[in-house]
């Protein structure tokens, strides 16, 4: 440690880039490990750069980048059916990156989503396919009960490994996904295949009592009131509870938190199961609201995208909100511009550069400019 350093003049924790050859700049870059929060402008810029780093790709494929984005941005909010449908996607990104979110508050690094989302729709399905002729008003209920629980159950599954076996989540949360994904597939293509289906995967059409609701002629379903009050509480708990000003201290410094006496790993179970739940009731709306079926393919990646969302929004309630309608137009704008020849994959691939370049400005935001004294 530099006698700078021991004076207090530079925090320990910070390195300074300097010259090697003895030369004195005027200025000189330092990289901070701790990092401050980014500024809300490097979020701005970040998707900018994606949409010109696509755009020059697009120009590559020989189509007009401008063209191309007014196209999507039209197909996604330019009309009464685009918005609803923007919404439509919106829901199932909104609850799965509420899920998200409040696992990264305590740095528990969820990417299990996807995987717990798929345990909800099984779990809604299962309820259809037991207990065929119950009523709405008893069908709807228990389908959103066994999906949380559902849900809920995978999140733990990471948890309990983390917890006493100190297994990184990262591994344990991704490799469930494929378990979920390969029990839905068993599911379609086996016992609960529809036998009226000519062959398709997928189970049987749910009963209008098994469906939810949907606002005029559009798709919209009540799943958008899960997400509501989703964001609501999330907003409540995390801001004005003493649960979430625990669990703000332990993503800040989980050293202090448990010398004050709070208990991480208790912490670790609950948000994993409250984590996992938010995204097995996506799951849920998703086959009662749009699919009305389990099938093969029902989810385009809403729990990886979700991980974008969570991270575009710096775990925001109302920013949550925003992302999702953002992602959710993006995938909207992507089916509509195969109408010009470009595929709808084309939403994923500025999801990715979105991604690339949050983390990039992430990065840069750790670096600050010194002046030499």
């Amino acid at each position: 440690m530099s006698e700078q350093q021991m004076a207090g003049t530079i925090p320990p924790e910070t390195k300074s880039i300097k010259l090697e050859s003895g030369i004195r700049l005027p200025y000189r870059f330092e990289i901070d490990p701790a990092g401050r929060e980014s500024p809300w402008w490097i979020t701005i810029v970040s998707i900018v750069l994606a949409l010109v780093a696509c755009g020059v790709f697009i120009t590559l494929n020989g189509m007009n980048p401008i063209t191309v984005y007014a196209k999507m941005l039209k197909g996604a909010f330019g009309s009464s059916f685009g918005l609803t449908e923007t919404l439509v996607k919106a829901i199932p990104l909104l609850l799965c990156g509420l899920g998200v979110s409040i696992a990264y508050r305590i740095s528990v690094w969820n990417i299990g989503a996807e995987g717990q989302f798929l345990a909800g729709a099984m779990a809604a399905t299962a309820v259809t396919i037991y207990f065929p002729h119950l009523p709405m008003y008893m069908s709807i209920p228990l389908m959103v009960v066994a999906s949380i629980a559902a849900g809920g159950l995978w999140g733990l599954l990471t948890a309990i490994p983390r917890i006493y076996f100190q297994v990184n989540e990262l591994i344990t949360s991704l490799m469930l996904n494929y378990v979920a994904l390969l029990a839905l597939n068993y599911a379609v293509f086996g016992p609960w295949k529809d036998p009226k289906g000519f062959n398709f995967p997928g189970s049987p059409m749910f009963t209008a009592a098994q469906s939810l609701p949907t606002f005029g002629a559009s798709r919209l379903h009540l799943g958008i009131l899960f997400a509501v009050i989703g964001v609501l509480l999330y907003a409540f708990v995390i801001r004005y509870t003493r649960w979430g000003y625990e669990l703000r201290l332990i993503g800040a410094n989980a050293e202090a938190a448990r010398n004050a006496g709070i208990r991480i790993s208790r912490h670790v179970m609950v948000v994993m199961i409250i984590s996992g739940g938010l995204a097995g009731i996506a799951g849920m709306g998703e086959v009662s609201g749009v699919a009305h079926r389990l099938m093969y393919g029902l989810s385009p990646g809403y729990g990886y995208t979700a991980i974008i969302v969570a991270w575009l929004a710096k775990l925001n309630p109302l920013s949550l909100v925003v992302s999702s309608v953002l992602f959710g137009g993006l995938i909207v704008g992507g089916y509509s511009v195969q109408t010009i020849g470009l595929p709808s994959s084309i939403s994923s691939m500025i999801q990715g550069a979105i991604l690339f370049f949050l983390i990039a400005g992430g990065m840069a935001g750790k670096f600050r400019i010194r002046r030499n004294s």
